[in-house]
This record gives C-alpha cells, structure tokens and sequence, in this order.
C-alpha cells in the first residue's frame, strides 16, 4: 500500500485550508485543488467521479465503485478534505521522516483520504468485486467549520446502508462520540462609577460566580452519568468578555461555553438544566444557543449491526470503540445512514504545529479497508 503513502504526500502538498480560518480571498483556501486531484484520480482508473457543489468552488466529490449486478446496498467511505489554518506554508511541504509523514492534515484527514482512494482503487483493479454493493468515496467539504458538507448530502435525501467516517482513531472503530452544544450565557448589571462600586451591581463578579460554578459543581454532577464508551458529558468555559473601562462598574457580561454531550441527551433538556442549576445557586444568566441551526447530535451506531460487525470482524476488532470529538458521522447518523469513525491517525496530533501521522497506519488502513471492502457481496 505504498500507493497510499504517495497519495498522501500528494494531498498534504495541495493546500485545502477552511475558508472560516484565512482572511477572504487567502489562496490556500478551500477544498477545491484536492477535490479535483481525487476526481481525476479515479477517473484514470476508470472510475465515475461527481462534483457536487456545495458552496461556490467547493464541492463535495462522489467517487463510484459499481457492483457487477444490481445495487441492493450502498457503503460510503466519508472523510473530508478540508484541514485547519497553517502558521507558515512549510506545513504544506509534506516531510517522510521517521516512519512519520508531516503537514497540515496529516491525520486530519488526508491520511483517511488517501488510504481510502487507495483502498478503492486497489478494489477496482482486482478480477472480482462485489455483486451487489455499491461503494462511495465521499469526500467532504466544511467539516472543521460547520459540517455543511454532510448537511447538504442529508438534504438531498441520500441514502446509505453505512458510512465509514475518515477521523483519526488510531485504526479503532468507532461506534459512538460526543455530541457538541456552544452555548453563550450572559449577566446584566448596573453600571457605576468607579470610585462608588457599591451604587452599581457588577456584572463581572456574578459571571464569575457562574463560571466557579460550572467548572466545579456542575462539572461534578456531569461526571456521576457515566456512558460505557464516553465516560460522561463536560463542560468547558471558554471564553469571557465583559466592561469597557476600569473605571465603570461592568454592567454586561458574557462568556462562550463548550458542552459535549452524550447519547440519550438532548439539546434543549441540556439547556434547561444549566439554567436551572444556576438558578439553584442563587443566580440567573441569559442563555443563547450558537450553534441552534447547525445541530451537532452525538453518535450511537447499533453495534449488532451486520455490516458493523463485518467491519470489527475485518478490524479484528471485539468490540467497539467511543471518541470524545464530533465528527461528519453524528450528522450523517442524523440523517438516517449508520455510522462508524475509522481512520489512521492520534487525534493528539490533529491541529498541531508539526502535524503527523504513521505510514504504518496509513498502509495498514488500505489494507484493512480494501479486506473489509472485498467481503461485501
């Protein structure tokens, strides 16, 4: 699966950066150049390949695999192409040092896409493939932003009897992640002078009061609902803005709050219950939902699921395994087709300055999925 590793090093060197992460215009951005060098790619090997625009140059990329008689499933392979920002254009030059590739979307996921074309286009050389499966290379557009790529594929309508999600699960199969809520609360005050604190209420103080709450009570009683593959929900306060000067009693205070949820929770009851818990203690905020029109649900993929229990079969896998992180899979899930997250890659190395990811896990990813791919009938 050497072949893996070169298309590796060909994805890192075409710079797909999310257009939310570079000023406008930047010529880094967007998923453009990668999504046509898959497309052309396939097509060589005689393989269909659909642009699917989904923003203006940006497009998601449909590569087919037919089976040799009529279609009566359909799997996806589904990672996405577009990485995080770069600090310098030296983390586009990908660098085989060590075992290890470097750049920008090493493991995040270009490693996914690439042993998942690799896979693929070994399938389409060999004498036989399966009689009645239809596999679908999808690569996304957005999924570090706002996963409008999936989105769009769900409201087309399109079906799939599963999809495996490119993410960086060091080779583990993946059945079920946290789901995603931002959530803004604010505190209203009464502005003062400065020197006569005491004829104002100081929004600042409440919020802190809030924010020593969350991060301690509340993040305790999260902890005692356990889930068997993602422990429990959390939160994180993440940031706080409030005041104009340091001589006006702050009357407004607003901070950004990240919770992860699990499966069984639901966005609004959450909602309900941090207002509710801060009630309790004697204090009140205004709660907004950031992301209300983008829900992020978690994902529980029915592990007894026969093409689920094909793939951990293939993966030599017991059981199934749980990852903190969102991904395309919570929305595509949602969306009515099962899911699982697979791919080479430690997700502590996604995002980070010296971004890497192992050519074993690269190769063997290929190899694994081209084993599972070959036992679908």
């Amino acid at each position: 699966m050497e072949n893996a590793v070169k298309l590796l090093q060909d994805l890192i060197a075409l710079p797909s950066v999310n257009p939310a992460f570079l000023p406008e215009r930047d010529p880094r951005g967007g998923e453009q150049r990668v999504g046509e060098f898959l497309a052309a790619t396939a097509r060589r090997a005689g393989l269909d390949a659909e642009m699917d625009e989904v923003f203006p140059n940006r497009a998601n990329v449909l590569i087919r695999l037919l089976p040799a008689g009529r279609i009566r499933q359909r799997v996806l392979l589904a990672p996405h192409m577009d990485t995080v920002g770069v600090s310098n254009d030296e983390q586009l030059c990908p660098v085989r040092k060590g075992g290890r590739i470097y750049g920008r979307g090493a493991c995040d996921t270009k490693g996914s896409v690439a042993a998942m074309l690799a896979a693929l286009l070994a399938l389409a050389k060999a004498t036989q493939r399966p009689a009645h499966t239809e596999i679908i290379l999808l690569a996304l557009v957005d999924e570090e932003n706002g996963q409008t790529g999936s989105r769009h594929l769900v409201a087309r309508g399109f079906r799939a009897e599963l999809a495996v999600v490119g993410e960086p699960t060091q080779l583990r199969v993946v059945t079920a992640h946290k789901g995603d809520l931002w959530l803004q609360l604010e505190t209203r005050g009464l502005a003062a002078h400065g020197s006569r604190p005491e004829l104002g209420r100081n929004a600042v103080h409440l919020m802190a009061r809030i924010v020593h709450l969350l991060e301690t009570g509340y993040a305790r009683q999260l902890r005692k609902q356990r889930h068997p593959l993602l422990r429990h929900a959390t939160i994180n306060v993440g940031t706080i803005a409030g005041g104009r000067q340091p001589n006006i009693v702050p009357d407004r205070c607003v901070i950004r709050v990240d919770r992860r949820t699990v499966p069984g929770e639901r966005d609004s009851a959450v909602k309900e219950e941090l207002l509710r818990f801060i009630r309790r203690h004697g204090l009140s905020a205004s709660l907004i939902d950031t992301k209300s029109e983008e829900p992020a649900p978690p994902l529980e993929t029915d592990r007894h699921l026969p093409l689920v229990q094909q793939f951990l079969r293939c993966a030599r896998q017991s059981k199934p395994a749980g990852v903190d992180f969102f991904t395309d899979a919570g929305v595509l899930a949602a969306g009515g087709i099962p899911s699982v997250v697979f791919g080479p890659g430690n997700i502590a190395q996604a995002h980070t300055a010296d971004e890497w990811v192992a050519v074993s896990q690269v190769e063997r990813a290929a190899r694994l999925l081209q084993r599972f791919l070959q036992t679908l009938p």
